[in-house]
């Protein structure tokens, strides 16, 4: 059995609509202490994070504690938006996250499925920094979902997730968020 925490990164000083890779706020930075002081408890940590700011700032904080390094993994980066303005991203967004997994595009699909099999490669208790969306695709990945957005992950929490017998288990969501998508 190998568990798996999922960590969105922490509030971004700028939205999905206006920069395409923000990094973190001052409150972002309070977030990802604190994820950090919930995760140091895990013991060793594989560390690994979607390539953009935001998420490698989320992760800092547990890499500095832990005294290593973490892997960038473009398999847990934000949904593929290619082509998109900044300006058109937002709609295009609330019309996916109300939608099922079936009616997306095949490029969403195949990005949910190889998100799916880069958790499944892990071997060891891994922390990984991504993104709402994302982990909305493994959680509804895990329990077998059609819908696209099935929990809204609050900056900094930690959705938990096991493997066993090659299958993604999901244990615990992280808390909710009470804010926009970001």
């Amino acid at each position: 059995m190998t568990t798996i925490y999922l960590i969105r990164h922490g509030q971004a000083a700028a939205g999905f609509t206006s920069d395409p890779d923000p990094g973190l706020d001052q409150l972002g930075r309070s977030q990802a202490a604190k994820a950090a002081d919930r995760l140091i408890q895990h013991g060793p940590l594989t560390l690994l994070s979607s390539p953009l700011k935001r998420a490698q700032e989320t992760a800092a904080p547990l890499a500095a504690r832990l005294a290593q390094s973490v892997g960038i993994e473009s398999r847990v980066a934000e949904v593929p938006s290619t082509g998109l303005s900044l300006e058109a991203r937002g709609p295009w967004l609330q019309k996916v996250m109300q939608g099922r997994w079936l009616e997306q595009s095949e490029t969403l699909q195949q990005w949910q499925r190889d998100m799916a099999t880069c958790l499944l490669e892990c071997q060891e208790p891994t922390a990984i920094f991504t993104h709402f969306v994302a982990i909305n695709a493994m959680v509804a990945f895990a329990t077998g979902s059609p819908d696209v957005m099935v929990c809204r992950p609050n900056n900094g929490s930690i959705t938990v997730f096991e493997i066993l017998d090659g299958e993604l288990r999901l244990i615990e969501r992280g808390e909710d968020a009470s804010t926009h998508v970001n």
